[in-house]
């Protein structure tokens, strides 16, 4: 009897048959098509393709440009002829630091840092009690010298009349000559009495001018109309006219007559003469950015600053106005002639270059927040190396460069501020 190989497989028992049932049949299988490879690679070399540049669109276009900037300046026709620029500072050409000429506690003041006082004014004074009893002094003193002129004045009368009566009763020989002699040394004594007791009333009289005068110097006041800049000293404070001694103050007030405003500036000694006495300017402070004010050479100092190889030109101001205080800093810039009215308007300008032309229209890209947004503006004139235009402000920065490749809403990449 044949035996019949078998094979167990995990317990189980598998036939011949069995196992030519699980052979796989190679002969039915169709091998695939050389075209359908072909497309499916395509397809994927396109999908990869597209992917890549929608990634590539959406990176760059959130990624932010770099661009350069440039101001929307306000700009005044002035400057177009302009010969010259400086720098200075504003000064009182009449300033004072007004003290006493006396040495005392200080006692009353009556003035503050802004306030305006008039000449003569009593800004402050001092303890003067002491003074005032010198006066009172100096005036008994008087009074008791002119009482005493009046006496001697009384007896020189007297004595007068007497030596007339001894003369008269000389010639009629009634008296001897020592009586006459008596009377005439009476009389002589008398006047020269008058001439001393008017002597002490004159004296008297300097003695109660000078308590007066000391008394005077007590009140401090203000030598010429003016507004205080500074309070130096307080109510208990020792004023002395040189403050030598310690913790004493020299100066009460600082004052300033505001009138005298004058802008000092130092120009280079090679540029002087561009400068002539009366020559039109105008001058801009920097606390009052906004303003320009007109002024005219009032001075060139006619001496150099060898450290600085400098001149001094005071320009003095043609308007009085009440903000403007003294040791502001100021620039001053030297006309070529004479404002006109329409050259003091200021104007919006702005590079050129950054104009361009969108869908016809003409304007520029102004920077808001990291975004480019097109601002539509109509030109006008040519203002020295910028262009007016209307439509924008000015303090607004708008783009430079690159233009060629700016749109609408686009991110920007601003240069850091130093």
């Amino acid at each position: 009897m044949a035996l019949t190989p078998t094979l167990t497989i995990n317990g189980f028992i598998m036939s011949p048959e069995t196992i030519s049932k699980l052979a796989i049949d190679r002969t039915q299988a169709t091998p695939p098509h050389k075209g359908d490879r072909n497309v499916i690679r395509y397809t994927i070399i396109t999908l990869l393709i597209v992917v890549s540049a929608v990634t590539t669109f959406f990176f760059s276009r959130n990624r932010p440009v770099t661009v350069e900037t440039t101001s929307v300046v306000s700009f005044y026709p002035t400057q177009a002829f302009t010969l010259l620029n400086s720098s200075g500072y504003v000064v009182a050409q009449r300033k004072a630091a007004v003290a006493s000429k006396s040495t005392g506690r200080l006692e009353w003041i009556g003035v503050e840092e802004g306030s305006r006082v008039s000449a003569g004014q009593v800004i402050a004074r001092l303890e003067n009690r002491d003074l005032e009893a010198l006066v009172r002094q100096a005036e008994a003193q008087q009074s008791s010298a002119a009482a005493t002129r009046e006496q001697a004045q009384a007896e020189a009368t007297d004595a007068q009349q007497a030596f007339r009566r001894q003369q008269e009763l000389l010639r009629q020989g009634i008296v001897s000559q020592a009586e006459h002699d008596t009377a005439e040394a009476r009389f002589k004594r008398s006047s020269a009495a008058v001439s001393a007791t008017e002597a002490g009333v004159r004296s008297a009289s300097a003695g109660l001018q000078l308590s007066r005068v000391n008394l005077g110097y007590s009140m401090i006041l203000a030598p010429f109309d003016a507004v205080v800049l500074t309070k130096n000293a307080d109510v208990g404070d020792i004023i002395t006219p040189l403050g030598s001694a310690a913790n004493a103050k020299a100066a009460v007030v600082t004052i300033a007559d505001l009138g005298s405003l004058q802008v000092e500036a130092d120009v280079s000694e090679s540029n002087v003469s561009l400068i002539k006495k009366g020559q039109p300017c105008e001058i801009t402070l920097d606390a009052l950015p906004g303003s320009r004010f007109q002024g005219r050479v009032h001075t060139i100092v006619p001496t150099a600053d060898r450290s600085k190889a400098s001149i001094m030109v005071k320009i003095r101001f043609l308007e009085r106005d009440e903000r403007v205080l003294p040791e502001m800093s100021a620039k001053v810039a030297f006309l070529e002639r004479e404002a006109l009215p329409a050259d003091k308007r200021a104007r919006i300008a702005v590079n050129p270059a950054a104009i361009v032309t969108v869908g016809g229209r003409s304007g520029v890209y102004k920077v808001v927040g990291d975004r480019a947004v097109f601002t539509p503006v109509t030109s006008g004139a040519k203002l020295g190396d910028l262009r007016e235009v209307s439509g924008i402000s000015s303090g607004n920065k708008v783009i430079l460069k690159p233009l060629n490749t700016m749109k609408e809403g686009i991110k920007l990449s601003l240069p850091e501020k130093k």
